[in-house]
């Protein structure tokens, strides 16, 4: 069974960064694509960042383009969303997600258990 699991969420000032961390169970990371989404309070979860399984394309929402930053070390079998000049409508549980195959051009397979961001005005 696939494994997510989140760290790196926390409160912040507007303005400030953080940086989110997603590991994976096994052999299950370095030949697919990954992705994270969010769900802020009483909204629908929404697509934040995805990254292709070797890293050579990325894909952002509209609203963090230029603030946020979606990598992968597949070595170490890590995904990361470096957040910078984040606002308190970044405020939400972001969630690590991966894909059924290398692109990200459907739903995501599997989801892991969400971390908080909030940031604060």
């Amino acid at each position: 069974q696939v494994q997510l699991t989140e760290s790196g969420g926390g409160l912040v000032q507007a303005g400030g960064s953080l940086r989110l961390s997603c590991t994976t169970s096994g052999r299950t990371f370095s030949g697919y694509a990954m992705g994270w989404f969010r769900r802020a309070p009483g909204k629908d979860r929404d697509f934040v960042a995805a990254i292709t399984w070797n890293g050579d394309m990325t894909n952002y929402a509209e609203s963090v383009k230029g603030r946020f930053a979606i990598s992968r070390d597949n070595a170490k079998n890590m995904l990361y969303l470096q957040m910078n000049s984040l606002k308190p409508e970044d405020t939400a549980v972001y969630y690590c997600a991966r894909y059924y195959d290398i692109y990200y051009n459907n739903d995501p397979a599997y989801w892991g258990q969400g971390t908080q961001v909030s940031v604060s005005s």
